[in-house]
């Protein structure tokens, strides 16, 4: 992805505001919601996309063209920001041509500042993509938050010790002790805010993973009123088979119900579960799109019916549906 317009521009026609931007809060900056005036900072300076292009062209940049117009979500940020590191020697360039100086660029402590923030974002968006995935359930997308988190303790305790394996665009600017220190110090503070968002998990850890591997939990840790049934359920071969064999909402959807009746519920009671409110955007989304102003006779039981089609990944029963029908209409 290449660095936008806006971006570009506020870093080489705003030399006095671009001071204010990747320093020490530029991780706080990066989690949270782009303020007004920034945007409208952003907004307000017009760049010169042919001086731009021949100039990446002259120096053979990777960056062949930088798009002007191109809607950033500030989760997504780390995309940008990592075009921009690419472009830094370019962008150093193009405002020295023009009459602009950003000592920032020239500035060891603020580069290493973007740098780290380039892998945090970059990480906390490849997170977030996870977390976006269709057919997740809320275990799933608990297991990719727990592993995203160990992956903060890795990280925070390599960079104490200056082992930047896996933060490479900050290998590459040059950094100091104290710089690493505070660092280290902001991997660990994400990491106990993320540790405080999850933590209401944490009270169905053990029935979420009693549902999605009921034949590796534990007995004793399962509740009283499953403990017979998932006796029965581990103790039944052809059953465990079955289990690898099909997604996990076929099999507790195949399981008897006289046989497993609680079992089913505490399945049915953890698969229900929302892991996240994307699914809700979404369904808002498909509700702006369909009810607009040229659509204004549209009734609720109609908007209904569309809402439930966009957002269910369950295939109608066509025939079911005709035979339900008293009396078919035929088109005319």
């Amino acid at each position: 992805m290449q660095p936008s317009g806006q971006v570009m521009s506020f870093l080489t026609k705003s030399p006095e505001k671009v001071r204010r931007f990747p320093t020490e809060s530029l991780l706080r900056l990066c989690c949270a919601d782009v303020p007004r005036e920034k945007r409208r900072i952003w907004e307000r300076f017009p760049l010169p996309t042919h001086c731009n292009e021949a100039l990446l062209e002259e120096t053979e940049a990777e960056h062949g063209d930088i798009s002007y117009h191109c809607t950033v979500r500030w989760l997504s940020l780390g995309k940008v920001l990592k075009s921009v590191w690419d472009l830094r020697d370019q962008i150093q360039e193009f405002c020295i041509q023009k009459g602009h100086d950003i000592p920032e660029l020239s500035d060891n402590n603020w580069l290493a500042d973007l740098g780290f923030a380039v892998d945090v974002t970059a990480l906390m968006n490849e997170l977030n993509v996870k977390m976006q995935s269709k057919g997740l359930f809320v275990h799933e997308m608990y297991s990719a938050g727990k592993a995203f988190m160990r992956k903060l303790q890795l990280l925070s305790s390599q960079v104490k010790d200056n082992i930047l394996t896996h933060l490479p665009t900050l290998k590459e600017a040059k950094r100091s002790g104290d710089h690493l220190q505070k660092y280290s110090t902001m991997l660990e503070a994400l990491h106990a805010e993320f540790s405080r968002r999850f933590q209401d998990f944490k009270t169905l850890e053990s029935e979420m993973h009693m549902v999605s591997s009921p034949f590796n939990c534990s007995v004793d840790d399962a509740p009283s009123e499953v403990q017979m049934e998932l006796i029965d359920l581990q103790s039944d071969a052809h059953l465990a088979d079955h289990f690898k064999s099909v997604s996990l909402l076929d099999f507790y959807s195949a399981l008897k119900e006289e046989n497993f009746p609680h079992l089913r519920r505490h399945a049915q009671r953890i698969l229900v579960l929302f892991g996240s409110t994307y699914q809700c955007e979404q369904t808002f989304s498909v509700m702006k799109f369909n009810k607009s102003k040229h659509r204004s006779s549209m009734t609720d039981d109609h908007l209904s019916a569309v809402l439930r089609i966009a957002t269910s990944d369950i295939p109608p029963d066509f025939n079911a549906l005709v035979q339900a029908q008293n009396r078919l209409d035929y088109s005319h």
